[in-house]
């Protein structure tokens, strides 16, 4: 997921790439090693730099895919055409590659272990990638707080970190709404999340539920309001938005 770039006094650190998996066609989860990482909090997200052999540089802010493992930082990356950043990391970027990586950046959207509250995460298309660092920073910890993932995108094929989310894991119940294209075998239509979707698959608004979106400007707008609207405390929406661009 790609965001636009935050301007901070963190340090520039060169990462070379350990290993990738394509989570899609257009998709790729690439893993660095490095050194000197301060570790972060699931939700963050960092700021990631190439530059060219005439000097050149570009730069975009990806949401970190998992939580702090020691020197290890994950990344999912969505192509874009013409992304000057995307084009290259999921193209010609190969193991032992350097790129140059700063953060984490951001501490408002970020869910901690020590947190009891049951959670709801409501993701857009590739705004599933902080959501799924949650996910595992759940399971990594070995806490127990209940999980809700509702989970927009338009066709099967879009459907980020697959296997790890078909696998049945206990106190997180996963929903998929696909808005184009239905899986085969499935019944009924193509539909956006709307207040049934998220009165029925999410938590009453009296559990007190934290709740994080993530995903495209209207997409999140829309949820967050239909939050609202079913009686969530506004103060316990939080939301993570990514608009049209470049990258």
């Amino acid at each position: 997921m790609a965001r636009t770039a935050v301007s901070g006094r963190l340090a520039w650190r060169v990462a070379r790439l350990a290993e990738f998996r394509d989570e899609t066609p257009t998709a790729r989860t690439l893993v660095f090693d490095l050194p000197g990482w301060p570790g972060h909090l699931a939700g963050q997200h960092v700021d990631v730099r190439l530059t060219a052999a005439d000097g050149y540089r570009a730069q975009r802010s990806y949401s970190l895919a998992a939580p702090a493992d020691g020197d290890r930082v994950e990344l999912t990356v969505q192509r874009v055409a013409d992304g000057e950043v995307s084009e290259h990391l999921t193209g010609p970027y190969a193991v032992g590659d350097p790129v140059e990586i700063r953060g984490p950046i951001g501490g408002w959207f970020a869910w901690r272990p020590t947190d009891p509250a049951p959670v709801l995460l409501v993701a857009g298309g590739s705004g599933i990638v902080p959501l799924m660092a949650m996910i595992r920073a759940r399971r990594a910890a070995g806490v127990r707080t209940p999980f809700k993932l509702i989970y927009s995108l338009r066709t099967p094929a879009e459907l980020y970190y697959a296997d790890e989310l078909r696998t049945p894991v206990a106190g997180v119940d996963v929903t998929y709404v696909y808005t184009r294209e239905l899986p085969e075998g499935r019944p009924g239509i193509p539909r956006r999340i709307d207040v049934a979707t998220i009165n029925t698959a999410g938590w009453p608004a009296e559990f007190g539920a934290s709740c994080f979106v993530c995903g495209p400007t209207g997409f999140v707008e829309t949820v967050a309001d239909i939050l609202v609207a079913l009686g969530h405390d506004p103060h316990r929406i939080r939301t993570e938005r990514f608009g049209p661009s470049r990258d």
